[in-house]
Formats: structure tokens, C-alpha cells, sequence
């Protein structure tokens, strides 16, 4: 499984590189080429953060549910750590603004 995550990472890697090709000096392109890769590569960031930040968080309300059965008084501390979880879909948001604007 792991192999097939890296396998999937390089992948994406290749498929978004050429969003940061340098345009040819003075030559306009054909229907927005560019263009078509910035969206592409800005909705790759915001679904793969999405898809992790989700199994993140499935994660770890799983593991705070099952702290809190034990022990009720732990409910105040699981909170951050959900919170860093989703906080990976904000970045994921963030990078896919940087692409668009720059």
C-alpha cells in the first residue's frame, strides 16, 4: 500500500510539472494551455488535502472515541488534534490559491 501512495505521488508530481513551465518568449498559446494545468494541478491540491485531511480526522475521532469511553475527562484534549487535522484541507486551499494567482 505504501508503494502505491509514492507510486501515486510521483505520478501527480509529473502530471503537475508543467504548470510551472516557463511560457515561450512572446508566443501566445493555442486555447489557454496553462490555464487548462493551473485549474488541474489547484484541484488536485484542494481534493487530495481534502481525502487526507477526512482520513485524518476518521482517524482520529476513532482513537479520541474510544480514549473517552475510558476516560471521560480526555474529551478537551482530542479536540486540538482533530483540529490539526483538518487544517490540512486549509493548506491544501491555500497552495491551490498560490497557484491560481501566481
Amino acid at each position: 500500500m505504501k508503494r502505491v501512495v509514492i507510486l501515486l505521488a510521483l505520478a501527480l508530481f509529473v502530471v503537475a510539472l508543467p504548470v510551472f513551465a516557463q511560457e515561450a518568449a512572446g508566443g501566445t498559446e493555442a486555447a489557454g494551455g496553462t490555464a487548462v494545468w493551473k485549474y488541474f494541478a489547484a484541484a488536485l491540491a484542494v481534493g487530495i488535502s481534502c481525502i487526507a485531511g477526512g482520513i485524518a480526522v476518521g482517524q482520529i475521532g476513532a482513537a479520541a472515541m474510544g480514549a473517552m469511553s475510558e476516560n471521560p475527562e480526555l474529551s478537551g484534549k482530542a479536540l486540538p488534534y482533530a483540529g490539526l487535522a483538518e487544517g490540512i484541507c486549509l493548506w491544501g486551499f491555500l497552495v491551490a490559491l498560490l497557484i491560481l494567482i501566481l
